[in-house]
């Protein structure tokens, strides 16, 4: 009884933050969503983004355009708007405790990374980087990929005979490239088994070492570092300790280069449907918490910021998503798929409303002497 009073309560208070946003429910835009329970105005105020997340898994609305329409909702910044007592808790707990701790680290393995290789190779490109291309003159997701690892090595000086650390290689595309492309000898590490198993295969006859193993367990000196896209990872207790770490394997004039997704607010926000479904104890960090978690140990020598990027990057995973879905829908079921497009398309509509950003810091140990000066991508 309770709950039939509240729900037109909930549904008019829905309407007017969707009016907002020009979203229409039953309208004919492609940012117009299809409400087919009414269970979803309650469910979405009171838990906020996981709630619309999940109400999209279980096939409670749809829309033809999900990126179109998180975006409109992003610009109108709703997403702060409706914050239920659950995402508050998760922000609270990101700053007290250490939710990225070793043994929780692996988490993300499982749920993520771990999961099926052969799915992986069909969303991404030839190399398997799965992070924001480069598309600054690129036309496709392969050139931009290209591109992206290219101008991390052109950044790195990388040169013949040098010793090239990555710090969370995923299924090897850098190492890959860098040792291939460049003639240094790498060294990868990654937690997800099946990402060593693949990156190692992927690598098979080039002076590439692949590791299953915990950044914190790495103790030896290197020429150059990287770590592209698992920073996100790591947790805003640990930011501190993992710059340490990687300033006691870089040499004295060594290079570090940092990729990562980052968020505008030092806000400790965390969204509980990506940390719940897609991103197990993830966490965005701020410009502010890197330059903190820096200080005393890197001199920054350089920030690129390519965020926009990242838009069309999550868009061709996408395309690429949905055309091999066929071939994987007897290992999935359907929902997994609204899960999956909805992970991608949200990120997307993100990206694009420049709420999620993509920086590439280099750092050096103790200054560059006469300054560092970024290199082109190619000339």
């Amino acid at each position: 009884m309770t709950r039939s009073r509240n729900i037109p309560g909930f549904k008019r208070m829905a309407l007017s933050l969707l009016e907002q946003a020009d979203v229409v429910v039953g309208g004919s835009r492609p940012w117009d969503i299809q409400v087919h329970d009414e269970r979803f105005y309650t469910r979405v105020l009171l838990n906020g983004s996981l709630g619309l997340g999940e109400t999209y898994m279980e096939g409670l609305w749809d829309v033809e355009r999900i990126d179109q329409f998180i975006h409109r909702l992003l610009l109108q910044r709703l997403n702060y708007r409706v914050q239920p007592l659950s995402a508050r808790f998760l922000a609270a707990s990101s700053r007290i405790a250490n939710r990225q701790s070793r043994s929780r680290a692996g988490m993300v393995a499982e749920v993520h990374y771990d999961l099926d290789n052969d799915f992986y190779q069909a969303m991404l490109d030839d190399h398997m980087a799965y992070s924001c291309g480069y598309w600054e003159r690129a036309e496709t997701l392969q050139e931009a990929q290209d591109h992206k690892l290219a101008l991390i090595c052109r950044k790195l000086g990388l040169e013949p005979g040098m010793r090239l650390l990555d710090i969370g290689c995923g299924w090897g595309s850098l190492v890959r490239h860098a040792a291939d492309h460049y003639g240094v000898e790498a060294v990868g590490v990654t937690i997800s088994r099946r990402q060593a198993e693949l990156a190692t295969t992927r690598c098979k006859g080039l002076p590439v070492d692949i590791r299953l193993q915990d950044y914190r367990d790495i103790d030896e000196k290197f020429d150059r570092i990287a770590s592209v896209g698992m920073f996100e990872h790591v947790g805003y207790r640990n930011y501190r300790h993992y710059m340490k770490i990687a300033r006691r394997c870089l040499d004295d004039d060594g290079l570090f280069l940092l990729h990562t997704i980052g968020q505008m607010n030092t806000d400790f926000n965390v969204d509980p449907w990506i940390e719940r479904y897609i991103f197990p104890n993830s966490e965005l960090p701020s410009m502010k918490q890197i330059a903190e978690a820096v200080e005393g140990i890197f001199v920054i020598e350089d920030i690129h910021s390519f965020g926009a990027d990242y838009d069309p990057t999550l868009m061709a995973w996408h395309d690429n998503f949905q055309r091999a879905w066929p071939a994987f829908a007897d290992r999935f079921d359907e929902r997994f798929h609204r899960m999956w497009e909805y992970y991608l398309l949200c990120c997307a509509a993100s990206s694009r409303a420049r709420q999620m950003q993509v920086w590439q810091f280099v750092l050096s140990p103790n200054g560059i002497p006469g300054g560092y000066r970024r290199p082109a991508l190619s000339g």
